[in-house]
């Protein structure tokens, strides 16, 4: 009986002994290939095509340098970075997997008075001061041959961006040529400095817009004038923003620039929000903000930009913080999703959201010999509304919206052989003609000739877009508050947006899909639908009830003012005193109906989102209960059978 046993827990024991031989041997065996179960929708943790692209470009080895702290004490911070080198260094294997060999990854730990951290530093890697004193080094520099490009710090704020930063960074090693990009704009994209007058009085300047600092990274950036004459030869793309009052003579350096085959990217605005330096006072204020447009251009190429309508969508719109912080509803500030992207275009094709607030629309067809690509829209549900009544609140235009039907173009890209917007020459200048006026006794010059091109040689592209203020930091970025201080990051895709038409025309795609998924969200889409037909239940009745307290308002009011005779001034007769007192009952009873037709209106629409609220919650947990009930139900019965 004793020898039954021993032999039971030796033959355990090996077993078990054995077993996790098995599972070492299995583990290390696999643990040779990497492989990933990316469960996201888009595939977040994935490296995406255009990374892959940017691999494939490479011919020569690559290094990159990780430096990461490793030995500081542990806190909430060195945790959290810590955790995030790890996802860096991750994602770093996929790429060396990716890059076939041609990858060269080498991980350093910059101590203190190092080695380490003498490399570092002269790699250009900053170490992130922490709350209690430490500094924290969590950066790489991609090098190749003689070129170098240094990520200083790795902040796990932009997490979502990590792999755009870490194939932007390749990217430039490999094709260290920055396309020359041009920037138009009479808004204060660059920063305000303080004037000492009003910093006296606590007011500081402004910071430049994080659309500039992006683009500084990824393109030779060259501001241009608002009132040039010529666009140089070298720059490639055009970036106009919110072209207030441009000039004839600006419009026709900016058309000669079409012709020669450069590319534009034109960002107009029929209400901005963003005060331009000609319409900033620092004594008086500032003056009422006008919108933007190229006439010219415009009607050279069959299309309309009124700068006096904006477009209201009840399926895209927003709610901004109203009285008191209320929320409110905004019908002009859309919210772009799905069914207003391009979902064919690889410039949106990965974006989902797009903020545009009061934005306009691109009317007409284009001229012969251009073709149009409409990479922004509005749905059937949308209206023009003057801006103006636009700016004062959404509340007038849902009362009075009454669909279009038509599905607006907000973006709008050109492609194709343009002609001249200026078929008799160069416009003149004004001043210069007026001073010529003046000299009397000055010769009459001879007839110059006119060089200036008539029509492009080549196809090239316009992308015209009806909404400045979407590349404003406050409508695309987020102020999250992390370990490091205030961090931006994307709160939609404007940026994204911007970018990638940049990328595209100045003829690199493969950033672009790493780009845009970074900021992909998941809009309640069915919810906003729900509250639209809500809206359109309750309205009309809302119209009529407010038309029948309006009217006996005024009849009160006109029995009030009759007179008997000149004597009786306010006396009525009993006729007239029966009719008002119904009338005041009537009205009364109205408006309460009204009050009562609105509250079940709020009421339809908290109950719409506190379902899809309770639904979203109890899904998960009662398919997981369902599908355990199934399993005991199939277990006992083959129990039972046994």
């Amino acid at each position: 009986m004793q020898k039954k046993s021993f032999q039971t827990i030796l033959y355990s024991t090996a077993g078990v002994l054995g077993m996790l031989v098995i599972l070492i041997a299995f583990n290390f065996i696999t643990g040779l290939w990497r492989a990933r179960v990316d469960l996201t929708r888009e595939k977040a943790y994935t490296l995406s095509e255009g990374t892959r692209a940017i691999l494939r470009k490479m011919d020569t080895p690559i290094h990159i340098k990780l430096y990461c702290t490793r030995g500081q004490a542990a806190t909430p911070e060195t945790v959290a970075l810590k955790d995030y080198a790890a996802q860096v260094e991750d994602l770093l294997t996929e790429y060396k997997q990716a890059a076939g060999g041609k990858l060269i990854i080498e991980k350093y730990d910059p101590e203190p008075d190092s080695d380490a951290e003498d490399s570092a530093r002269m790699d250009g890697i900053e170490g992130q001061m922490l709350p209690g004193g430490e500094r924290f080094y969590l950066g790489l520099a991609v090098t190749m041959l003689d070129l170098k490009e240094a990520i200083p710090f790795l902040s796990p704020s932009r997490e979502r961006l990590l792999e755009y930063d870490l194939s932007r960074a390749i990217s430039r090693v490999i094709t260290p040529d920055k396309p020359v990009v041009g920037l138009m704009s009479p808004l204060p994209l660059f920063g305000m400095p303080s004037n000492p007058m009003m910093a006296r009085m606590g007011q500081q300047g402004s910071q430049p817009w994080a659309i500039i600092s992006e683009l500084k990274n990824d393109f030779n950036l060259r501001t241009l004038s608002m009132d040039l004459d010529k666009i140089e030869d070298d720059v490639k793309v055009l970036v106009l923003i919110h072209p207030r009052d441009i000039s004839d003579k600006a419009q026709f350096a900016i058309d000669q620039f079409i012709l020669r085959g450069g590319k534009l990217l034109a960002f107009l605005d029929p209400m901005p929000f963003v005060i331009d330096s000609k319409e900033q006072n620092q004594m008086l204020g500032n003056i009422p903000n006008t919108g933007s447009s190229l006439d010219k251009l415009l009607k050279a190429w069959g299309l309309a930009f009124d700068t006096s309508k904006v477009v209201a969508d009840l399926n895209f719109k927003m709610q901004l913080g109203g009285r008191g912080g209320a929320p409110q509803e905004a019908p002009a500030v859309l919210n772009l999703t799905g069914e207003g992207l391009n979902s064919n275009d690889i410039v949106t094709s990965q974006i989902d959201s797009v903020w545009l607030p009061y934005v306009g629309a691109f009317t007409g067809t284009p001229a012969p010999g251009l073709k149009e690509t409409v990479l922004l829209k509005s749905t059937k549900d949308s209206q023009l509304v003057d801006g103006f009544m636009a700016n004062l609140g959404g509340e007038n235009i849902i009362k009075e919206f009454k669909p279009s039907g038509i599905q607006y173009a907000l973006a709008v890209r050109l492609t194709g052989k343009f002609k001249t917007a200026f078929p008799a020459g160069k416009p003149e200048d004004k001043e210069k003609k007026d001073d010529e006026k003046k000299d009397a006794d000055k010769k009459a010059d001879p007839a110059k000739t006119d060089d200036s091109l008539k029509e492009a040689k080549q196809d090239t592209t316009v992308v015209l877009v009806g909404d400045a203020d979407m590349l404003y930091d406050t409508v695309a970025l987020r102020q999250v508050p992390t370990l490091m201080g205030v961090a931006l990051t994307p709160m939609n895709g404007n940026l994204a947006f911007a970018q990638n038409m940049i990328e595209q025309l100045s003829g690199d795609n493969n950033l672009i899909a790493v780009r845009s998924r970074a900021t992909l969200s998941r809009p309640f889409t069915r919810i906003q639908k729900m509250e639209t037909a809500a809206n359109e239940k309750f309205q009309n009745e809302i119209k009529q009830l407010e038309a029948r307290a309006n009217e006996a308002s005024q009849r009160i009011n006109e029995l009030q003012q009759q007179r008997k005779d000149k004597d009786q001034r306010f006396i009525l007769s009993r006729e007239q005193t029966a009719e008002l007192a119904k009338l005041r009952r009537d009205e009364v009873e109205t408006r309460k109906h009204l009050r009562q037709v609105q509250k079940d209106l709020r009421k339809e629409v908290e109950s719409l989102q506190t379902r899809a609220k309770w639904l979203n919650i109890l899904t998960v947990p009662f398919a997981v209960t369902a599908s355990g009930i199934v399993i005991a139900m199939i277990k006992r019965k083959k129990t039972s059978a046994k």
